[in-house]
């Protein structure tokens, strides 16, 4: 590239003035603190109201319910066959107490499978219910009919869902309800008559079937908790009757759950590094900051006390037609009193918008701590990624009412720790090690209870490609 002599001539000048980059050799910069990408709002951590774990568990009591086949059931495929696991078969009322294994190999065996297209017809009402379907794969719709003669849908059914078990007692009954397959579904279905062979073949399975038909139906509520007889409306001297509430006698228990790790300072660095910006305090900062939000992952997604495995299996509910529609929203929001929040993954929260845009219909915002966020009903929809998305486009939708006298969801957490520096989370400083490096164990202790079923409640299978 070849150089003009005009631009020769301006390098000759002599410099009047001292230039910015010699200028800088004495200047101070001005410094940013350093900063973290993956921070979010975390809502969950600042909306859950936090209770005080003095013994590190904390106990949920609640009144007897008779729980009985409320569970789904988890089959195994080798290729494209599918088959029910035996065990599973226990999840089903009937068979909630039978022990023997073999005999429920044996009937496992006779289950058959059967693939239906998006729109068959699985089960039709009116016709003989003469069989029981485990939905092994699919989404299937359950249609009746309204007072009016119009089609009305009554829910749907998916993964590990069943429906026609009240075939096995040989009740002669119909459909209430047609089952047509949302998308293609894959059955296993156990007519009848296969298991009356089974049923003759097995004494231990004809003993206790006998002994389930003949037990007295126990008096339960709406919410399956055992009844407290009471008397109203009545006039004169009658005898009241009399009651006490029954308690479960083995309530769940939840024990505070950690996440730690050990934080690592060379000496030098904290000695001679630490103006203008404590560099100690920045790098505990950065891993509190991490903590915190490994902790609302946990509450999330953890297997033992996480929201999303720990909900109630009535209170899980599937979408009409895959994207989240206002109609799912409304379906979400009835299922419990006094719903406080919406908990959805950013590109949920954008679907919900989508499909509301395409109704015509634009949910209010709601205030919330001095900013407007999105909401339905007058209900907020706080946004957390950590709600997992899969592969396939589909996530979750939470909500929940909060709070111990709510009888909601809790957070629970321990404080008064020993070198305490937030609330459930304490810094010690551990050791300097022969190579000069400060350490410190940074520990959170944490976890979530849900005090009744019905304070949380999911939407799945949200489709948000749609």
């Amino acid at each position: 590239m070849s150089v003009s002599e005009s631009d020769l001539e301006v390098d000759e000048k002599p410099r009047l003035s001292l230039s910015t980059a010699g200028a800088r050799t004495l200047a101070t910069t001005t410094k940013s603190v350093p900063q973290m990408q993956s921070i979010t709002p975390r809502w969950l951590l600042k909306k859950l109201s936090w209770i005080q774990v003095s013994g590190g568990a904390y106990r949920v009591n609640r009144r007897l319910t008779y729980t009985v086949g409320d569970g789904r059931i988890t089959f195994v495929s080798t290729a494209d066959q599918v088959r029910v696991i035996p065990q599973e078969l226990r999840e089903i009322p009937l068979l909630r107490d039978f022990t023997d294994d073999a005999s429920l190999t044996a009937l496992a065996d006779r289950f058959r499978q059967r693939e239906y297209a998006a729109g068959d017809v699985i089960a039709e009402a009116g016709q003989p219910a003469d069989r029981v379907f485990l939905v092994a794969y699919g989404k299937v719709s359950k249609l009746g009919t309204g007072p009016y003669g119009d089609p009305v849908s009554l829910g749907s059914l998916a993964d590990g869902d069943y429906f026609g078990e009240q075939a096995l007692t040989g009740s002669d009954r119909t459909w209430d309800f047609t089952a047509k397959a949302a998308t293609r579904v894959i059955v296993l279905e156990l007519q009848f008559q296969a298991f009356q062979e089974m049923n003759g073949q097995s004494e231990p399975l004809r003993a206790h079937i006998q002994d389930v038909l003949s037990r007295p139906v126990r008096s339960q509520n709406a919410r399956g908790e055992a009844e407290i007889s009471l008397s109203a409306g009545h006039a004169g001297e009658p005898d009241l009757p009399g009651t006490f509430v029954d308690y479960e006698t083995s309530p769940r228990e939840y024990e505070l759950g950690v996440a730690q790790t050990v934080l690592r300072v060379h000496t030098r660095v904290a000695d001679l590094y630490n103006q203008p910006m404590n560099q100690t305090e920045q790098q505990l900062r950065l891993t509190i900051e991490a903590l915190r939000e490994r902790q609302e992952d946990d509450l999330i997604n953890n297997r033992d006390f996480g929201l999303l495995h720990n909900a109630d299996l009535k209170q899980r509910i599937q979408t009409i037609s895959g994207p989240p529609t206002p109609a799912d929203m409304d379906e979400l929001l009835s299922r419990r009193r006094k719903t406080q929040l919406f908990l959805a993954h950013p590109r949920t929260i954008a679907a919900i918008g989508r499909e509301c845009t395409a109704r015509g219909v634009y949910p209010d915002p709601v205030p919330v701590d001095g900013r407007m966020v999105m909401g339905w009903r007058g209900v907020p929809i706080f946004p957390c990624d950590k709600i997992p998305v899969t592969e396939q486009g589909t996530s979750s939708i939470l909500a929940m009412r909060t709070g111990e006298k709510s009888e909601g969801v809790i957070g629970l957490q321990r404080t008064g720790l020993p070198d305490e520096k937030e609330p459930g989370l304490n810094v010690r400083f551990m050791r300097i090690t022969e190579k000069a490096i400060l350490e410190y164990l940074v520990s959170a202790y944490y976890s979530v209870a849900v005090l009744v079923p019905d304070a949380l409640g999911i939407l799945e299978n949200v489709e948000l490609g749609r």
